[in-house]
């Protein structure tokens, strides 16, 4: 039986404006033995992973002047930081904005509210995979969510003629 690694003492880079929520992640992953490191926006935060780069980050999406779409954009376009594990923990929970998440590159995604060992279950998980097994679960995300995303439409196309609208 293969041995199971030990995250503990990672460090999670937390990405929220809102104080009070990244005071609660704080605790929440330090309780379940991270380091933790703060930052209050996306500039910050792409300041914060080339000065001291954390082992993976948690990230909101709606955030002032950069959001969380641009920053994880630019942590997967820059050679030094394309392979950070990245949660989405946000409030945009439609399965298009998942979608996104899952076609900018995020390796997990979580909605808020959430529930704190879930947070702790997903972090776990992206932390225990290497970049090639992120990339084929990502993968495998966009896939399903796509798929919802187009069922959803069709439904919504389908309902709109049977009253009498005009799809889209």
């Amino acid at each position: 039986m293969p041995e199971e690694q030990d995250w503990r003492m990672s460090t999670i880079l937390v990405v929220d404006d809102q104080p009070a929520v990244r005071r609660l992640l704080g605790v929440v992953l330090e309780d379940a033995g991270f380091e933790v490191q703060q930052a209050e926006g996306g500039a910050e935060a792409l300041e914060q992973v080339t000065t001291t780069p954390p082992s993976a980050c948690v990230l909101d999406v709606m955030m002032p002047r950069v959001d969380g779409w641009e920053v994880l954009r630019a942590l997967r376009a820059n050679e030094a930081t394309a392979n950070l594990p990245i949660v989405m923990l946000t409030a945009k929970g439609d399965p298009q904005d998942r979608l996104r998440g899952w076609e900018l590159g995020c390796d997990a995604y979580i909605p808020k509210p959430f529930d704190p060992p879930e947070l702790i279950k997903e972090v776990n998980a992206v932390l225990a995979l290497s970049p090639s097994e992120r990339g084929a679960l990502r993968e495998r995300q966009r896939t399903v969510v796509r798929a919802l995303v187009e069922g959803g439409q069709g439904q919504r196309n389908d309902r709109n003629a049977r009253n009498g609208r005009k799809a889209g």
